[in-house]
């Protein structure tokens, strides 16, 4: 046989076997289907993934794996793509060759809220008037929920028009101003604010003739 012959048979033969392998796999994988169920996408962890560390695009494209197994081995919450993990940090180590889930993630410290407060709300500190019903008994007011209460100065004859200008805000804070400060009664509350909740208030110091806080429940 010529050396083009042997060559072309050669090329033949690996062709054939390629068939093979790939007809043997699919078989495999139809047997598995059968035997296991249906197939499903799953994220998988190639390298061990530290605590607490935002995961980031290129982390999720080198470290995170996308594999397809059996849906009944697949644990509740499990991730079935590595950008679901991107922006996210894990709460704890989570170990190579572990499937990914979600309630191993969480937004990384420093973008969460701030302790006791909702998202969206920062602490601003506002002088307020007659805090001193706030302050009587053993336990600190911190914690409570309030409503902050205007009092606009009067435009002509009257005491002026009430109006509750932010509801059920968390008051993280209140400390009397010391004496000779102000008057009497006065005090530097610290409360959770939203932006807007923030500038309407602190625009009501400016202009108004007192801010109240009033205890919720």
């Amino acid at each position: 046989m010529s050396r083009r012959r042997r060559a072309l048979a050669f090329l033949v033969a690996a062709g054939l076997a390629a068939a093979t392998a790939a007809a043997v796999a699919d078989g495999y994988g139809a047997r598995v289907s059968r035997g296991y169920g249906e197939l499903r996408a799953v994220v998988v962890v190639a390298t061990t993934l530290p605590r607490g560390r935002a995961i980031a695009p290129g982390v999720a494209a080198a470290e995170l794996e996308l594999r397809r197994v059996p849906a009944r081995f697949v644990p509740p919450g499990a991730l079935s793509s590595p950008a679901a993990a991107i922006g996210l940090a894990p709460v704890a180590a989570v170990p190579a060759g572990s499937y990914l889930l979600a309630s191993q993630l969480r937004p990384p410290r420093s973008a969460a809220a701030a302790p006791g407060l909702g998202r969206g709300r920062q602490p601003v500190e506002i002088t307020v008037s007659g805090a001193g019903a706030l302050l009587v008994g053993d336990a600190g007011p911190a914690g409570a929920r309030v409503d902050v209460v205007v009092t606009a100065e009067p435009s002509g004859a009257g005491n002026g028009r009430t109006y509750v200008a932010a509801t059920a805000v968390p008051l993280l804070g209140l400390a009397p101003v010391a004496e000779g400060a102000g008057a009497e009664g006065t005090a530097v509350a610290t409360l959770g604010l939203t932006r807007s909740q923030a500038l309407r208030l602190i625009a009501a110091e400016s202009f108004a003739r007192k801010l109240t806080l009033l205890r919720r429940g």
